[in-house]
């Protein structure tokens, strides 16, 4: 068999996503994570990342771009998106308070 790479621009949304938890589950294994991709959302989650500490773990939504929401607040939610062909992995509500500072948000 040949393999051929595949281009992303031509994958529909739930193969761009699967792709994309791919490529951040391979990141996050890096740094000792486990990622188990979710049939649908848990708790606002699309996938959960257990680190081999045993004590971290995180619930991260899969963005194909930064993306802030009302429905993710206050849920201790991680938002997953890439800039430049890199990640960003940040809590939710603390990326709200950095991009509206007047919140006042204690972090």
């Amino acid at each position: 068999m040949k393999l051929t790479k595949i281009k992303y621009c031509e994958l529909n949304s739930r193969q761009k996503e699967i792709y994309n938890f791919q490529k951040l589950a391979a990141i996050l294994a890096e740094y000792g994570f486990n990622c188990i991709k979710l049939a649908d959302d848990w708790q606002g989650a699309d996938f959960l990342a257990y680190h081999k500490d045993g004590h971290n773990s995180l619930r991260v939504q899969l963005k194909a771009r930064l993306t802030i929401n009302k429905k993710y607040l206050d849920k201790e939610l991680y938002i997953a998106f890439p800039i430049k062909n890199k990640w960003c992995l940040i809590n939710h509500d603390h990326l709200v308070c950095f991009v509206n500072p007047i919140l006042k948000c204690p972090l």
